[in-house]
């Protein structure tokens, strides 16, 4: 569930900022936001990397 909403929020954040009637400073907004949740990259847990070395 957590890597479905951080790929809805990335594709929002890029739409948004394909929009030509937001201002600048809404966009500088809108790239944070996007830098922070670029910065979020869900990974898998430590216990599922171990599970997956004992595979």
């Amino acid at each position: 569930m957590d890597k479905f909403i951080h790929n809805q929020n990335l594709a929002l954040f890029r739409k948004k900022l394909t929009d030509p009637q937001i201002s600048e400073a809404e966009r500088e907004v809108v790239r944070k936001l996007l830098a922070d949740e670029e910065a979020k990259e869900v990974r898998p847990s430590l216990s599922a990397r171990a599970d997956q070395k004992t595979s």
